[in-house]
């Protein structure tokens, strides 16, 4: 059978069983019968499908009921051909009430039935085609003659279990489904019966939640009149604190009465205690005045005598100044008489100069005679060094790798005497200072004395850097300013025995770092 004639038997019409008037079906209802109208719709071959129903066909299966539902109810109220294909699909999936709305085993009503015979002559091939079964028993059909339906016997099986009970809502929905899809006769009465109960139900549904508010209000209500009771007795507990501490209040109140009384009485003897001792802090005022004028005489007389002891003062500093350049300029002038005198003339060899390290039979012996010495002053300060630097003509002797190994040790040998020497020629440029910087020789072999930009350099050969330091102090005439830098305490002490100044290490490693 092909698609026109189908179309042709689903257009709308008014079957013989549709209500002649608007029904009213529970929303419950309608919603199940769309949403199984959409199932069954998806099953059919799109070629059967009626004309109205073909866009609704297309719709996600989610969507159908819901964006199709005006189609599809319209085509369930005039369509028999489509209810007849939902009715056969309500009926396999609820066996036991298709046989309670209709025991001679129907599935679609008698008229819808016998019209879309009669319209299609074909309707039974084309309902077995879609899976839903489409003949109807011939004591179904309405008869010709009288229109009258036959008798079932439906009502009394419903009216025998309505009468053993009253049904489930969801039960009369199930059979108002099933009576809308078959119906048998007096299938409106099924939709009435399933709106009644819906509509119970829900009158059910709104008597318990008001009777779950009720009884909520009154829980409050209890609580709240525990709470009031509880209240009440909180206040009269309170009320009878408020009386009792009124009580203490009183007696305290009587109390402070009598010290506020106690307390003036002796506020007036401390007031004519207060004048009396204000009398005489007025006559020792008077003459606490009288010893300050006396006071301001005596301090303008020892300013006065302040002031003529700073003049005489000063007078005897300039005496004292004048004097002492007087001599000062005498010495200066005897020494360049007596330079003048003596012709000697202008020579660049030092007294260190001619010390020249030891032969191997060892170091000759040191000269015996002492200097006053530097005892009692900081020698690990940097600012002694400082100090020391600063006078005229001085001669700094350097034990090399006692200060190298103080200040950076983890260098090799030769990059602790460069490093050391490179801060030397830095010290005796700024200072000009004569610079002498020993270091042991043994392990390097005989090595000439070297002259680094204005640092004279000294490697000992057949002793110790420690005896050629006491040679070159040795070597220097009295009067001349020489300062030995080393932390060998037995050193320092022989230098200082000679009239030297010793200095520690760290002192020259500190002014090292500040270049």
């Amino acid at each position: 059978m092909d698609g026109t004639s189908r179309d042709k038997k689903d257009t709308p019409h008014r079957s013989d069983d549709a209500p002649p008037d608007p029904l009213v079906v529970p929303s419950v209802v309608r919603t199940q019968l769309l949403e199984l109208s959409a199932r069954v719709l998806g099953t059919w071959e799109p070629s059967i499908v009626p004309v109205p129903l073909r866009r609704v066909r297309t719709f996600a299966p989610r969507r159908r009921a819901v964006s199709g539902a005006a189609p599809l109810w319209q085509a369930l109220e005039t369509s028999a051909s489509f209810r007849h294909a939902v009715a056969a699909a309500w009926s396999t999936a609820h066996p036991q009430e298709a046989r309670v709305l209709r025991p001679d085993g129907g599935t679609a009503a008698g008229g819808d039935g016998a019209q879309g015979a009669a319209t299609t002559g074909g309707d039974d091939a084309t309902s077995g085609a879609t899976g839903a079964p489409s003949s109807t028993s011939a004591s179904d059909e309405p008869s010709a003659t009288t229109g009258e339906a036959p008798v079932r016997d439906g009502g009394s099986v419903v009216g025998q279990r309505e009468d053993g009970g009253a049904q489930a809502a969801s039960d009369l929905v199930e059979l108002a489904v099933g009576a809308f899809l078959l119906r048998p006769d007096g299938w409106e009465t099924h939709l009435a019966r399933a709106a009644e109960a819906l509509d119970a139900q829900a009158e059910a549904q709104r008597r318990a939640q008001e009777a779950e508010r009720a009884a909520g209000e009154r829980d409050r209500a209890v609580a709240e009149l525990a709470a009031a009771q509880e209240a009440a007795a909180a206040d009269r507990a309170a009320l009878e604190e408020a009386r009792a501490e009124i009580a203490t209040l009183r007696r305290q109140e009587r109390k402070l009465r009598s010290d506020a009384d106690r307390a003036r009485a002796e506020a007036r003897a401390a007031l004519a205690e207060a004048a009396a001792r204000t009398e005489a802090a007025e006559a020792l005022a008077a003459r606490a005045a009288d010893e300050r004028r006396e006071a301001s005489v005596a301090l303008d007389r020892a300013h006065a005598a302040r002031d003529e002891a700073r003049t005489l003062t000063h007078t005897g500093a300039e005496l004292a100044n004048a004097r002492a350049r007087l001599l000062l300029e005498t010495v200066v002038d005897a020494a360049v008489g007596l330079r003048r005198e003596l012709g000697i003339p202008p020579t660049t060899l030092r007294p260190a100069d001619t010390v020249a390290p030891a032969d191997s039979a060892g170091a000759p012996g040191l000269p015996d005679r002492t200097r006053p010495g530097s005892r009692g002053r900081t020698g690990e300060d940097p600012a002694l060094l400082d100090d020391v630097l600063a006078v005229p003509q001085m001669h700094l002797i350097v034990d090399g790798y006692n200060v190298t190994k103080t200040g950076f040790g983890a260098l090799t040998l030769a990059q602790q005497r460069r490093r050391l020497v490179d801060g030397l020629v830095r010290v005796a440029s700024r200072t000009g200072a004569e610079v002498t910087c020993c270091f042991d020789g043994q392990d390097l072999g005989h090595l000439p004395p070297a002259s680094t930009r204005g640092v004279r350099v000294l490697f000992t050969s057949g002793e110790i850097a420690d005896h050629l330091i006491r040679r070159l102090v040795a070597a220097e005439p009295e009067g001349r300013p020489v300062a030995v830098v080393t932390s060998d305490r037995e050193v320092a002490d022989d230098v200082q025995a000679m009239g030297a100044v010793a200095i520690g290490s760290p002192a020259l490693v500190a002014r090292l770092a500040r270049l």
